[in-house]
């Protein structure tokens, strides 16, 4: 099993990986990981959340849908609601993620081929060798506390990982095309798809691995009030 990493360890170094070893993770492990995960809280302690681990063979089949798909024109069927266009200061962070990745990777804003190679990478699950497909019992699908409660478990998930010595990246583009996801992971109707959290050992020779996404400061997200000062 990987070595044991301490909180705030985990919280400021993990980051997300794209690039990952073609070596498998042990079963085992991945059931440590998401039990550590499901400590995570819920709504009243519904914990609606599941999870379906997909790697060989129905990934592999579920990376060429998902791409095949894409490529040709088929509309997003992601399960979750959408907001649009990222707008103001989102999208600028957006934008700024976006040149850090494309700048470790030397690919040029003119470079069309190198920009939809990466794009191809995202439908490819970033060709992790593991596929956690998160989802919720649609029982209580159409309200938010299940997305919030599943955005939860998905955040402890990457962070019991990092601590294990494992990469993740939070997919959605990977849930694109949620029909072959369903087909290809034997998803059940009575399950809503969430995302999918790619997973597996980080390649420390891959140069977007390397990136560290930017934060906003305490001051520009938090108002205080009540205090004295």
């Amino acid at each position: 099993m990987g070595s044991k990493l301490a909180y705030d360890d985990v919280v400021l170094g993990r980051r997300s990986t794209r690039g990952f070893l073609k070596q498998p993770v042990p079963k085992a492990l991945i059931r440590e990981v998401i039990e550590l995960a499901m400590r995570a809280p819920s709504s009243l302690n519904t914990q609606p959340w599941n999870f379906t681990v997909v790697s060989g063979a129905p990934l592999d089949r579920i990376r060429a849908g998902n791409t095949e798909r894409n490529l040709a024109g088929v509309p997003d069927s992601r399960e979750f609601r959408s907001h649009g266009a990222y707008a103001g200061a989102h999208r600028e962070r957006q934008i700024e993620i976006a040149k850090q990745l494309f700048g470790a990777m030397g690919i040029e804003r003119e470079d069309k081929v190198g920009r939809q190679d990466w794009v191809l990478r995202g439908f490819r699950q970033f060709d992790a060798p593991v596929s956690i497909v998160v989802t919720f019992d649609r029982s209580i699908h159409g309200g938010d506390i299940g997305p919030f409660d599943c955005g939860a478990v998905t955040n402890a998930l990457v962070n019991a990982a990092w601590s294990r010595g494992l990469g993740c990246v939070i997919n959605s583009q990977g849930i694109m095309q949620s029909p072959v996801v369903r087909e290809h992971a034997d998803i059940n109707e009575d399950q809503v798809i969430m995302i999918c959290v790619a997973m597996g050992w980080p390649d420390e020779t891959f140069p977007a691995n390397a990136v560290v996404s930017q934060r906003k400061s305490v001051d520009d997200a938090v108002t205080f009030v009540g205090f004295d000062d």
